[in-house]
């Protein structure tokens, strides 16, 4: 079986040894594949067993990098995750799980502490961009080679996920002084501010009077649900005549289906929103993550099964979609 072709600039710790790997899987053909992945890229692994040995105890030290193949979660096994995501995050490592979609809302739910990298039924690709990923985060680590079209993949997701983040703090800070509706290609946010003769010019006898605070406008409603429901579905109209993957724009379909549903006070699972994003689930969790980072998401737990956690809107995310619908007004329903 070939190896992946793929490399690393590797800082020794101050200990002068590589950083090491730790894995876990149940079945031989995928610890085999992780085995070779990982001693590709350079590292040494301390250990490649089966879930059970994870289940055993949480004495056994454990690598920088943890690699989990649970495709079907049990109580046993999860139980086993949320304490090695927990030992993960306090160590500084990092975390891989790799599961099938029926088990998705399981380790979604136990594992957060450690900002784990989740994986839905992977491709060795996948799995390769998913190590790449997260051993370019862990310290004494620069990534040096990727594929270049993984690459730019990565880039681009970042790109968006941040300009999306970036308009929206715009729009904020236009509402907050009272410019909204300027020309959004206007930019009154100057450094440096100076003020004009006649505002500083006071009249003999009289005194100045401070400048008010401007007020921050109150956020426009957000839009209807039937109306954004509406549009959802015309946009998942284009794939029944023209290729899905040309029209691919995770951030914005999550965007209206997390909006739709704040409206209509409804909870969204992690996988619902895999769904609605029109993306494999892999490449949905890498947006979700991207899109939470930036403060446009936000994981809420279930206060009734700690084990869940659900996905909504943030505050500053559902301002900017009420802002956008409100500007767009009737024109709105030209988009349905």
């Amino acid at each position: 079986m070939g190896q992946v072709d793929f490399a690393y600039d590797i800082a020794a710790d101050p200990a002068g040894l590589p950083l090491v790997v730790s894995i876990f899987a149940d079945g031989e053909d995928v610890r085999l594949l992780l085995h070779e992945d990982v001693e590709a890229a350079g590292f040494s692994i301390r250990e490649s067993g089966s879930m059970d040995e994870l289940l055993a105890g949480d004495a056994r030290a454990l690598g920088d990098l943890v690699l989990v193949d649970c495709p079907r979660p049990d109580v046993a096994s999860t139980a086993a995750l949320a304490r090695l995501d927990s030992r993960v995050a306090h160590a500084g490592g990092r975390l891989i799980v790799s599961t099938a979609v029926g088990g998705l809302e399981d380790i979604f739910g136990v594992c957060a502490e450690s900002q784990p990298q989740i994986l839905v039924d992977p491709t060795r690709a996948e799995r390769v961009i998913a190590l790449g990923r997260m051993l370019a985060e862990l310290p004494n680590l620069r990534l040096r080679e990727l594929s270049e079209t993984d690459r730019l993949s990565l880039l681009r997701l970042t790109e968006q996920v941040g300009k999306i983040a970036e308009r929206l703090d715009r729009m904020d800070r236009k509402a907050s002084s009272g410019q909204w509706g300027q020309d959004a290609d206007t930019d009154d946010d100057s450094a440096f501010r100076f003020e004009s003769p006649v505002d500083s010019y006071c009249a003999p006898g009289m005194e100045r009077q401070p400048a008010k605070a401007p007020q921050r406008q109150s956020r426009p409603a957000l839009p209807s649900a039937t109306l954004v429901r509406k549009i959802i579905t015309a946009r998942k109209l284009r794939a029944r005549f023209l290729d899905a993957e040309l029209f691919a724009d995770p951030a914005w379909d999550m965007l209206l289906d997390l909006t739709a549903a704040r409206v209509e006070h409804q909870r969204v699972s992690v996988t619902s929103l895999c769904i609605a994003s029109g993306v494999p689930p892999t490449t949905a969790l890498r947006w979700i993550g991207q899109m939470t980072e930036a403060g446009l998401f936000e994981r809420v737990e279930d206060d009734c099964d700690r084990r869940r956690a659900f996905i909504r809107l943030s505050d500053k995310a559902a301002d900017g979609m009420a802002r956008y619908f409100a500007e767009l007004g009737s024109d709105a329903k030209a988009l349905v």
